[in-house]
Formats: structure tokens, sequence, C-alpha cells
């Protein structure tokens, strides 16, 4: 779906409390002049594949690049990017907040589920998982946000903020449903029996494959969990642990990753390519930093990440330095394994090398049963295959490398292991990569160079938005200092 009839389902979904007044009236011009191009319903067939795409572009858009910067992956050297390499990131991401989340993939996923819940059962369970997968985007970036109040139209105008711990853990007193439970509704719905439609090919992640979709909400119940796992390990083991015993199985091999795919129809090329090779190709680099741990892991998947310059070598930007960035011919750019030939790679959320990661981290810290080394070993792997790298070349990288590949010393020297590996496999996930790095300090990142924002650190939050601020007023003003660390968030 290219971004025109995006934005027009959007339009028409923002507008359907005012075409159903108009339509209530007793005029006869309301009665008699309706128009099969002008509906005041989606149908799911529709809406699904919208909310599959809004999330793609969620992840993957301007939230992405500011996390790419903070965990550097990427370094900025125009515009805003260059701004978000050194922390300044006040008054940006309003259209993230608002188009993209809020009047983007939560609105959509509110609309298969008001229509579909009776009739169509595994449309609402479908939208309830990515709705989770949304909330857990904005509350992972913002900390409290409009949440069980929010997606009710003109009935809540200035919809509360629920604290984060509430919405991870619920709270029965004030109505909030938990993300935990808000996945598991939406499992569940994928049992019952549908009357109505069930969704095929508009289905663009599993088409219409529902054990898959219970293999991603038990594999996302794993990622909840994870997240939490510092502040409340009690809780987070448990639904680790639950989510592993499901019978419905978890994403245990890369062609069960939670991605989207693109195309390279001008228009159509996933939002990493439009923006680094159409919109905006002077703003990013690679780090530096980042190639410089790649080259020091001797590792395999550096070609595929980024492209070489002339002489054959990998050039990148050091984040945050104020020297004059070198014309396009002289940088690496964005590879193939984030754009394909020319913007069709999927935009990738929740894959099988994460969740391999996932395991081994909850081995080492949480006691869930299983071998850590076997895991992280596992996670190298599935990475390293999803990046094109082939079988006979990782066997030969591990028998060439395997201090790199075998975890070693005390269990925080493991986990720096397991997370270093995440991180470089979490490439062009970069929202994956700041929660991990926010949970656990891991990798080892050095201070940006000049670094600026609130107070010179590395942001753990985002700013409200100054538009949200002036439309809800219970949105704090002034809200929460970038350095405010959100609840789950704990050294």
């Amino acid at each position: 779906m290219n971004h025109i009839q995006k934005t027009l389902v959007r339009i028409s979904l923002l507008a359907l409390p005012l075409a159903v007044s108009l339509q209530s009236c007793s005029d006869s011009f309301f009665d008699v002049n309706t128009t099969p191009n002008n509906p005041t319903t989606v149908p799911p067939t529709v809406l699904l594949t919208t909310v599959e795409y809004d999330a793609a572009f969620a992840s993957s858009n301007d939230l992405n690049r500011i996390a790419e910067v903070f965990v550097q992956h990427a370094a900025g050297v125009g515009n805003q990017v260059a701004a978000y390499d050194v922390y300044n990131i006040r008054g940006a991401s309003d259209n993230q907040w608002n188009g993209e989340l809020y009047a983007g993939a939560l609105i959509n996923a509110q609309q298969i589920i008001n229509q579909n819940q009776t009739t169509s059962p595994a449309y609402a369970g479908i939208a309830k998982i990515l709705k989770a997968y949304a909330f857990s985007i904005t509350t992972n970036m913002w900390g409290d946000i409009p949440y069980s109040q929010a997606l009710l139209g003109t009935n809540t105008l200035n919809p509360r903020l629920d604290k984060q711990q509430d919405i991870y853990l619920g709270n029965s007193s004030l109505g909030i449903q938990s993300l935990f439970d808000l996945v598991k509704e939406g499992m569940a719905d994928l049992d019952k029996p549908n009357t109505g439609i069930v969704p095929g090919t508009d289905d663009v992640v599993y088409a219409g494959n529902l054990p898959k979709w219970k293999k991603l909400g038990n594999t996302m119940l794993m990622r909840l969990a994870i997240i939490i796992s510092r502040k409340d390990p009690a809780t987070a083991k448990k639904m680790f642990e639950d989510a592993l015993a499901s019978p419905a199985g978890i994403i245990n091999d890369n062609s069960l990753d939670f991605q989207v795919g693109f195309s390279t129809d001008l228009g159509k090329q996933n939002p990493i390519y439009s923006f680094n090779y159409v919109n905006r190709p002077a703003d990013g680099m690679a780090s530096s930093r980042f190639i410089d741990s790649l080259n020091f892991y001797k590792d395999p998947r550096l070609a595929k990440y980024y492209t070489t310059i002339a002489n054959g070598t990998y050039a990148g930007f050091n984040n945050g330095s104020s020297a004059a960035a070198p014309a396009l011919a002289n940088r690496s750019r964005i590879g193939s394994y984030l754009i394909g030939a020319s913007g069709e790679a999927p935009i990738r959320m929740i894959t099988n090398f994460q969740r391999a990661f996932m395991q081994a981290e909850a081995v080492l810290t949480l006691g869930v049963a299983g071998n850590a080394q076997t895991f992280f070993q596992e996670g190298i792997r599935a990475s390293m295959l999803k990046a094109g790298i082939a079988a006979a070349d990782i066997d030969a990288y591990f028998k060439a490398n395997p201090g790199f590949v075998t975890l070693s010393g005390s269990p925080a020297n493991q986990l720096n292991q397991v997370m270093t590996q995440k991180w470089i496999a979490n490439f062009g996930i970069g929202l994956e990569a700041y929660d991990d790095y926010r949970r656990t300090n891991y990798p080892n990142l050095a201070q940006v160079l000049n670094p600026a924002g609130d107070d010179g650190t590395r942001p753990v939050r985002l700013p409200y938005t100054d538009n949200e601020i002036q439309r809800n007023t219970n949105v704090p003003n002034p809200g929460p200092k970038t350095n405010e660390k959100l609840w789950w968030d704990v050294d």
C-alpha cells in the first residue's frame, strides 16, 4: 500500500464520527445522496493491510532513526538526524505519535476489533496482537501514555495518561488491561469460530495463517516479559515460561519472523530505503563506531549492512562529530540487508534471532531452563542467515572465531556478550536495540562527541510532543526530562 492509500484510509477513519452524524439527519439530501466511494466503514480486508503497514512504518521511520543514532548503528550528519545524534529531540516525533501510532496503527486496529469481534474474531484477534505491539512501541518510547482511555473517539477527548507499570501489569481498579492480557485475548480470539470473513492475502505478514499468529503472540509475550525483567523478575519469569510452555509454540525459525515486505516500485519502497536513498540521502551515515565493532568481530554481516567506498573500505562518521561529512561517493551507505536491490527488503519487527537472544538472556538473568550458550549461538546463526550469509560461511566463522561465539567469564560478562551480539543483529531494528540498551546498559557505548539535549546525556525517553501537550490537558507541561527513566528502566 502506498503513502496516498494509507493517508486516505486514515482520513476516512478520522472522519467517521462526522460521517455517521451527518447520515443520521432527516434531510432527504443526506438520505438519498450516498456513494459507495465514500464508505462510513472500511472492511477488515483493507484495514488489516493498513495496520500491518502502519506497524512497519512506525517501527522503521523517524522513531527508528532516533533510536539508530542513540545506539550508534548510524550517525547523523544533516538536518534532523544530525540533531538526534547529539540528543536534540525536542519538537520531534509528532507525526510518529499522532500519524503513525494513534491515528495510524492503533485506531485502525481498534476499528477492526470494534467491527469484527462477533462475526470475524480472527480479524479481531490479529488486531489485538498488532494493537499490543503498537502500544508497546509507544510506552517504551514515552513512558506513561494514553492507553485505556485512548481510541474512544469523541467520547474521551482528553484521555488520561496511564502509568507504564499499569500498562504492563494491568490495574483492575482503574479498568486497565495489561499488555500481556491484551495479547492473550487476541490469541484466544484466533481459536473462536468465524461466521464472517477470515484473513487471507490481505494479511501481508502471514497470509491468514492463524497458527503463525499464535507463535508471534507467544513470542510477543516473551518480549514483553524480558523488557520488564529487571523491574519485576518474578512476573517476567512466569510470563516467559508460560509462553515457552504454550502448545501453540513460538517463533523458532526465520520463516516465521514478524515482518512486512515492500516493493521496488516508486512510492512503495520501504521507509529505510525511501529516506536514505530518495528523500534525504545526505542526512545519515554509517557510524564509524559500529563499523569498528563489526571489524573487531571480523563479522561477515558488515558487507550486507553497509556498502564500501571506491577503495573497498568502509567509511563511517563519528557520532556527534562537528567535522564536515564526506561526499556521498565517499560514504558507506545502507546495504542490501535493509534495502534489498532498491527498497523491497522487508521491515523486520520481531524475529527468530531476537527470540533466541531473549532465551539466552532469560537463562542467565531469570533462571529460565535451558542452555544460554545454545541460544546465544542460535541467535548469531539466525541473524547471519537472515543477512544472507551462507551456512558454510557461518560454520567457517564459528570455527575461526570461537572466542566471539562462546560465552565465558562472569554472568555479567556473558550477558554483555549476548546483548552485544543482539545489538549487532538488531541493525535496522533500532527500537529493539534502544530498549535493550536502556534495560541492560549493554553494549558499552561511549558518549557521543559534542552532546547536547536536555543535559548532555543520552536520552532514555522521548519528550511528549508539543501538539499532544496542547490538545490533551492530562499531558503534563512541562513533562519529564529526557533523562528521567521509565518504570521498567532500572540500573
